[in-house]
C-alpha cells in the first residue's frame, strides 16, 4: 500500500510546478491526470516527474465538457452519458491509453457518469456498453480501469461491474464522493465494494441538508468520513490498494494535503502495530 497525492489537487501549472508542490507535501507518489500530458505537457513530462523521484501510481482521465457547477449539471454532462461527446471521449481514451501504455502506467480511473439504478432504463444499457468499450481500450493497452465511486450507490456500481464482467475493471473508492452525491454511507459502501477496490482516494466531506445540492468538501478529518471505521474495513477485508490524497476545494491545497498525509500515516502506523 503506497500513499500519494492526485496531481490535479495541487493545481500545477506544468510538470516542474507539480514536482515542487509534491515535494512540499513530503510525499513521493502521484496519481497523474493524463489530459494535461496529452494536450500540453507532452509525454516526456512523465519521465521528468519520475526523474525527480516521484512514483506514478496510476492515472486519471476526465470526460469531455463535464460541468460540476451543480448536481443537475453533472447528471446531464458527466461521464459517458452525453451522446454529443461520446466519440470525442472514445478518441481521448485511445490517446490516453497509448500514453499510459508507453509510460508503463497500469491503472487509469475515471467517472462513469450517473448510471440509472433502474435496470429497465434504456440509458443504463447504453452507458454500460460505452463503459465496456472504453475499458477494453485501456485493457488492450495493458491498463486496468477503476471507476470512481460516488455518482451511484454501491449496489448499482456492483451491478454494473457484474454486467460488464471484465476482470480488469474495478473501483477507485472515494468515501467523500458518497457523501457529496448523497449516495450512501461510505464505510458500508467500502465493505460492499471491497473485492473490487483497485485504489482509494483520501478525501472528506460534509453532507448537504438539501438532496438537490452538493455537500461540501472539507479537509481530511474535518468532514463526516469515519476514518477509524474506514481503516478498520481495510484491515478486516484485507484491502491493500494504494491510498491517494485528493483535495478539490480550498485555497491551501499543499497544507491540506500535508494534514491528510499526517492523519493517514497515523492510521497506517496503528494498523501495523
Amino acid at each position: 500500500m503506497h500513499l500519494g497525492v492526485c496531481s490535479w489537487s495541487l493545481c500545477p501549472e506544468g510538470p516542474q510546478d507539480l514536482i515542487e508542490k509534491v515535494g512540499a507535501t513530503e510525499l513521493s507518489a502521484v496519481q497523474l491526470a493524463l489530459d494535461p500530458v496529452r494536450t500540453s505537457w507532452g509525454e516526456d513530462s512523465i519521465g521528468r516527474i519520475r526523474e525527480a523521484g516521484i512514483e506514478v501510481l496510476s492515472a486519471m482521465m476526465m470526460m469531455e465538457a463535464e460541468d460540476y457547477s451543480t448536481l443537475e449539471s453533472i447528471r446531464v454532462t458527466g461521464g459517458v452519458r452525453p451522446d454529443d461527446n461520446w466519440q470525442r471521449n472514445l478518441d481521448c481514451a485511445a490517446e490516453n491509453a497509448s500514453i499510459a501504455a508507453a509510460a508503463g502506467i497500469g491503472l487509469v480511473s475515471f467517472h462513469a457518469g450517473f448510471i440509472p439504478h433502474d435496470h429497465d432504463d434504456p440509458e443504463r444499457d447504453k452507458m454500460i456498453e460505452r463503459l465496456a468499450i472504453i475499458a477494453r481500450v485501456f485493457n488492450d493497452a495493458g491498463c486496468r480501469v477503476a471507476l470512481e465511486t460516488g455518482q451511484e450507490t454501491a449496489r448499482t456500481l456492483l451491478s454494473v461491474l457484474e454486467a460488464m464482467s471484465l476482470p480488469d475493471v474495478g473501483v477507485n473508492f472515494d468515501p467523500a464522493n458518497m457523501i457529496l452525491y448523497g449516495m450512501g454511507d461510505p464505510v458500508a459502501a467500502l465493505d460492499q465494494l471491497a473485492p473490487h477496490v483497485f485504489q482509494l482516494h483520501v478525501k472528506d466531506a460534509l453532507p448537504s441538508s438539501n438532496p438537490q445540492e452538493w455537500g461540501s468538501e472539507e479537509p481530511v478529518g474535518a468532514g463526516a468520513v469515519d476514518w477509524a471505521a474506514f481503516f478498520q474495513v481495510l484491515r478486516d477485508r484485507g484491502i491493500s490498494a494504494d491510498l491517494v490524497i485528493e483535495r478539490e476545494a480550498g485555497s491551501q491545497r499543499v497544507e491540506d494535503v500535508i494534514r491528510a498525509r499526517q492523519l493517514i500515516e497515523q492510521y497506517c502506523q496503528e494498523t501495523n502495530r
